[in-house]
C-alpha cells in the first residue's frame, strides 16, 4: 500500500483548496521527502517530539495544521528550526502543513469538528464572516447552565476550561473559534451569541466578555485544535491506499 507524493498532494489541494484562502503561511508542501509514501502520521504540531514519533513509526510524511515559515518569522534555518529541517531531510520526510484552510473545511475542519465534538446542535458558519468558516455558531440542545457548559466542554476535551461569566445564567447559543481566536469574540457578541468559545486568552478578553454581556470559555489552543488535521488523516486513509496515524503530543497550552 502505498501512493506517491504527487497523489497525496492533489488529492489533500483538491479537498482543502488552499489557493482560495489567503494565510499567514504557505499550505501544503513545506518540506520534501520520499517520493513514495507508505506511512503518514499527522499531528496538530510539527514540533521535535512529532518529528521523532514519525521517524520511529517510519513514517514517510507527516501531516500537520502548525507547520514552518510564517509571515514575519526569521527565515533563517538555524537553532531549533535547523534541527527540526535537518531531522526531515535526514530521515526523507515529507512535511505538508495546512493552516486555515484545515480550521475552515465545512467537514474535516477544525470548527466543524469542534462542534461535532461537543455534540452541538444546528451546527453552521457564522454568516459574512470571511473566510467562511473562520467562526461557527450552533445551539447547545436543551438549554443549560454556563456553569454546566463548562463542565461539558471540559468532560469532551479532558481539560480544565477557564470562563468567564455568571455560571448559573442560561446559555442556548455558542460560536467557536478554534486555537487562538479570542480576537472574534465581538462579533459572536454582535451576533446575539450567548457563549463563545476558543483556544486562548488575552488580558482585554474578559473585560470584552464582560462589557458585551457575553460568556467565554477558553479551552486550549492544541485542545480545540485536535480534530480537523485528524479527521483529514482518516479521510486520507479511507480514500487512498496508505496507512495514516494520528500523535496527539500532549500541550497544556
Amino acid at each position: 500500500m502505498a501512493v506517491s507524493r504527487q497523489q497525496l498532494m492533489a488529492f489533500l489541494d483538491d479537498l482543502l483548496q488552499p489557493n482560495q484562502i489567503k494565510d499567514y503561511c504557505p499550505n501544503g508542501l513545506q518540506v520534501e521527502g520520499a517520493e513514495t509514501i507508505n506511512h503518514i502520521v499527522t499531528g496538530v504540531t510539527a514540533s521535535q517530539a512529532l518529528i521523532d514519533c514519525a521517524i520511529e513509526k517510519n513514517a514517510d510524511a507527516i501531516l500537520v495544521h502548525h507547520g514552518y515559515f510564517w509571515k514575519g518569522e526569521n527565515p533563517v534555518l538555524v537553532g531549533m528550526k535547523g534541527r527540526r529541517i535537518r531531522h526531515l531531510f535526514r530521515h526523507d520526510i515529507n512535511l505538508i502543513a495546512y493552516h486555515l484552510p484545515i480550521d475552515v473545511h465545512p467537514q474535516q475542519g477544525n470548527n466543524a469538528q469542534l462542534g461535532q465534538c461537543l455534540c452541538f446542535e444546528n451546527i453552521a458558519p457564522l454568516p459574512m464572516m470571511k473566510p467562511e468558516g473562520i467562526i461557527y455558531r450552533g445551539e447547545v440542545g436543551e438549554a443549560m447552565t454556563a456553569g454546566n457548559l463548562k463542565a461539558h466542554i471540559a468532560t469532551h476535551l479532558g481539560r480544565d476550561i477557564l470562563h468567564e461569566g455568571n455560571e448559573q445564567a442560561i446559555v442556548n447559543t455558542v460560536a467557536w473559534c478554534t486555537g487562538g481566536g479570542q480576537g472574534y469574540i465581538e462579533q459572536a457578541a454582535e451576533a446575539g451569541i450567548d457563549a463563545f468559545i476558543t483556544g486562548e486568552v488575552s488580558e482585554q478578553t474578559i473585560h470584552i466578555a464582560r462589557e458585551l454581556n457575553i460568556h467565554f470559555y477558553a479551552a486550549g489552543h492544541h485542545a480545540t485544535e485536535r480534530y480537523g488535521v485528524k479527521s483529514v488523516g482518516e479521510l486520507i486513509a479511507s480514500s487512498l491506499p496508505v496507512s495514516v496515524e494520528f500523535v496527539d503530543i500532549d500541550n497544556p497550552a
